[in-house]
């Protein structure tokens, strides 16, 4: 959720809302927040684009981890900061929907990582209305939604949940995710 891309976002403004929420309660169950935070040609650092969203500016204690590929995990030091801190399950948010939410979701199950999809915290572009080789956003949005709902990883919980009802209590049946994760 950097402001490039958020600059293009389908419901940037929900999406942000949803996010920051999210950030809020977790910071307050003491679950870590960790971003992830695209570093190339377009995002190059230290450029205004390149910032994280002013609705989502780290704080203290949130780590943030760059990245150059859609796959947050890929040569990046996330798996060993979610281990480090004893997580077993990641909340994945975050733009694009279709790019770096499902490579870092699916990279998480592969790693070992139950997964929460925030079904109203991930985005994705505004498209023309032209056919194109694109879905359209709300379109993409929902169709990933409907995957993980119903996608079976051997030994992992997925499951797909609004913002409201992700719970990051710890020790309740209800237990939710140990960490967030902006792709």
């Amino acid at each position: 959720m950097q402001n490039a891309l958020v600059a293009v976002a389908h419901r940037a403004s929900a999406t942000v809302a949803a996010i920051a929420g999210l950030r809020t309660r977790a910071r307050a169950a003491g679950a870590p927040v960790v971003f992830a935070q695209q570093e190339d040609e377009e995002l190059e650092p230290g450029t205004d684009g390149w910032r994280i969203v002013s609705g989502l500016t780290p704080a203290a204690g949130d780590t943030v981890v760059p990245k150059a590929a859609p796959d947050s995990f890929l040569g990046t030091e996330l798996d060993a900061v979610l281990r480090a801190r004893g997580v077993t399950e990641v909340v994945v948010t975050g733009f694009a929907t279709e790019i770096c939410v499902e490579s870092t979701a699916r990279q998480a199950l592969s790693r070992g990582y139950d997964v929460v999809l925030v079904a109203d915290g991930h985005t994705t572009s505004v498209r023309p209305a032209a056919p194109g080789r694109y879905a359209a956003p709300e379109a993409s949005v929902a169709h990933h939604n409907e995957i993980y709902r119903n996608l079976r990883f051997p030994g992992r919980r997925v499951r797909v949940l609004p913002a409201a009802e992700v719970d990051f209590g710890h020790g309740s049946p209800s237990s939710g995710p140990d960490a967030p994760t902006s792709g």
